[in-house]
């Protein structure tokens, strides 16, 4: 009775896409057409038009023109999803204490579908600071927020990520001090970095990681050196609090060990 209720409500084409992503969602290198179909003992005729609509929703990529391979788009839609609404009433509390402290403003932001994304934010306690509006869509290439975002993930998820971010690969010819400076990042644990958008402010960024390690957000502050409040602390201790504030949000994600080499 229970099969036949259960075949009553199948439905065949997403049972078939869920399969696919499923079956590349367990290995690392993607598969052939005929490889998936292999392994889900099918015809590959009938993964071609799923394959094709997989890939211009942006869940599945091709590699080498012919191997298919899971995006970070379902990380994203993730992200989305509860954990990173209670990281975000977690960290407010944090956030705000390290406004007071520093003087200064930040935010937090995740990797979404291509692009470092503000999903929380705290105004500096005095008239100056700068402060980036909750929702805004940032570059991985030129803030702090996405450097860090890409120096704690592994090679092949900077790769992914980095493809998410332009139309097409040969768009980023990031070159091999963009790669070294992402492995400095890593081992030192924050960016510091003169603002590409703003003359005279720092991007200040260290990594929540989540249990494996790895970033799941970036807090960073725009650091602006307030001559008219001596008494603020400089750029070096502003770093120091936003690595302990980081610290402590890891810890509420359940962080338990550093990101491997």
């Amino acid at each position: 009775m229970e099969t036949e209720e259960a075949d009553r409500y199948r439905a065949p084409a997403l049972d078939k896409g869920l399969d696919i992503l499923e079956l590349l969602a367990s290995v690392d290198s993607g598969l052939t057409q005929a490889e998936i179909a292999k392994r889900l003992e099918r015809s590959p005729n009938e993964f071609y038009r799923m394959l094709d609509r997989l890939v211009k929703r942006g869940y599945v990529t091709r590699l080498d023109g012919d191997r298919y391979s899971l995006t970070l788009k379902l990380f994203g839609l993730a992200q989305l999803h509860a954990p990173v609404r209670r990281l975000a009433s977690y960290a407010t509390p944090l956030m705000r204490d390290l406004a007071q402290r520093s003087r200064q403003a930040n935010h937090l932001a995740v990797f979404d579908r291509g692009a470092a994304v503000v999903i929380a934010q705290q105004e500096a306690p005095d008239y100056w600071g700068l402060s980036i509006r909750v929702g805004s869509h940032i570059s991985l290439f030129d803030t702090g927020s996405g450097h860090v975002l890409l120096a704690f993930r592994s090679d092949e998820e900077r790769e992914m990520m980095i493809s998410e971010h332009v139309r097409s690969r040969k768009d980023a010819d990031l070159g091999q001090e963009f790669y070294k400076r992402l492995n400095q990042i890593r081992e030192r644990g924050y960016e510091m970095m003169a603002s590409a958008q703003t003359a005279g402010v720092y991007n200040l960024s260290a990594p929540i990681l989540g249990p494996d390690g790895r970033s799941i957000a970036a807090l960073t502050c725009p650091y602006i050196a307030l001559v008219n409040a001596p008494a603020a602390p400089d750029i070096t201790q502003a770093i120091g609090m936003v690595q302990n504030t980081a610290a402590e949000l890891s810890k509420l994600a359940g962080a338990t060990m550093t990101m491997p080499a």
